[in-house]
């Protein structure tokens, strides 16, 4: 079976219909105002293409975590203001999710605005464990679109959830498939079932066990596996380096050691850093020095010392192995980039990236936010995801929930 399109959707006719679209709006603030609005600017053009054709388009989105009761911090009021800074059409906002205001500001809504409900989250059904709790919650959201209404779902960062507004309430609505969740299901099939080769994966962020699955699952299927980030420490020491006082998953080292052996069989080679950068403590401005990675207890703060970020001579080899990519996946930073004196390992990986031949994917969350905030043109790469936590359950194998709501 499969998903209809947006496309679809629109052949049909929306004139004066209600489209419930769930978009994935969960973005960073900071003092009551969006700090990286990457996420709202790649979900407008659904938003504005059915809001061109005449559509009344409601969104539903998350924010945070706020465990299902209000809170103000995590209101999508912000959100809101800085849609309607980007939007060409008009962007409203309802107080609630289902209640008085949404149903009021729904009455009122006309053909080519846009409504943004408030945080689904803030109602404890939409990631309640009961199915009925969330089929209410579903049954609600689709009463809001009256008679002729349709749901469309294009919130890739969230389709991994068995959500009201993700899976649930694809049953009580015709469904369609947003066309931000069509593409980013196509870089994915590209990259797990016709690879151009060599195909490269670059994994960083803090913990391997965020990235077992996916290692597990890609060992077969990559030419080279690049390892950097917090993750790199638990390889280091399962090869028998001293990492000083830097982040490991002691429980996590045999798992680590098969992956070594796995690689070898597979013909995946594993490419680990060849010097860190080694920190006083764990801050922006910690005394580091770098050292090479037989070598990083000793130092000038020994045994103490902590690893934030991947040495030069590191960073210019992963450079060297994207250069002779044709596909490359990247996943995690490689170092603390929030902080100038650890993101410089990440920024070269970066820049490697725009100035690679190869189609190049940044797998969402840490990695766009990183590119985002080191100022690079997101131009510059194959494609940017916008979600990462779904973006690697799928490389994992898994079935996603909103996309089997679909019938993709």
């Amino acid at each position: 079976m499969t998903a209809k399109t947006l496309e679809s959707l629109l052949s049909e006719g929306v004139q004066g219909r209600a489209v419930l679209v769930r978009s994935d709006l969960n973005v960073p603030l900071a003092d009551g105002a969006v700090t990286d609005d990457g996420r709202i600017r790649a979900s407008l053009p659904v938003l504005e293409k059915l809001a061109r054709s005449g559509a009344r388009v409601l969104v539903t989105a998350h924010l945070g975590r706020p465990k299902g009761e209000p809170v103000p911090e995590f209101s999508l009021s912000p959100v809101a203001a800085r849609m309607q800074e980007l939007s060409s059409a008009p962007v409203k906002r309802a107080e609630d999710l289902t209640g008085e205001s949404a149903r009021s500001a729904v009455a009122e809504l006309a053909e080519g605005e846009i409504l943004l409900l408030e945080n689904v989250r803030f109602d404890p059904r939409e990631t309640s464990k009961d199915a009925a709790e969330r089929g209410a919650l579903a049954q609600e959201l689709a009463a809001l679109t009256g008679q002729s209404g349709a749901y469309v779902n294009d919130a890739f960062g969230a389709v991994h959830r068995a959500h009201a507004s993700v899976a649930d309430i694809a049953s009580q609505l015709p469904a369609y498939q947003g066309d931000l969740v069509a593409s980013e299901l196509q870089v994915l099939k590209r990259l797990t079932e016709s690879p151009e080769r060599p195909y490269t994966v670059v994994l960083g962020g803090s913990k391997v066990s965020d990235k077992l699955a996916v290692i597990e699952n890609l060992l077969p299927k990559a030419d080279a596996l690049l390892i950097g980030g917090g993750m790199v420490f638990t390889f280091l020491k399962a090869q028998g380096y001293g990492i000083g006082g830097s982040l490991v998953e002691n429980d996590e080292l045999e798992t680590v050691k098969g992956f070594l052996e796995q690689a070898q069989q597979k013909d995946c080679r594993i490419v680990l850093p060849t010097d860190i950068v080694m920190a006083a403590s764990f801050a922006a401005n910690a005394e580091h020095e770098i050292l090479p990675v037989d070598s990083l207890e000793t130092g000038a703060h020994g045994a103490d010392a902590l690893g934030l970020d991947i040495g030069p001579a590191s960073a210019e080899a992963f450079a060297a192995e994207v250069a002779a990519s044709r596909t490359v996946f990247w996943n995690g930073p490689m170092g603390v980039f929030e902080m100038e004196a650890f993101s410089k390992g990440t920024a070269a990986l970066a820049e490697a990236l725009t100035q690679s031949e190869a189609f190049t994917v940044v797998g969402g969350g840490d990695s766009a936010a990183a590119v985002r905030a080191l100022g690079f043109d997101e131009s510059g790469f194959g494609h940017i995801s916008t979600g990462g936590g779904a973006s690697l359950e799928y490389l994992e194998g898994k079935t996603l929930p909103g996309i089997q709501a679909l019938g993709a």
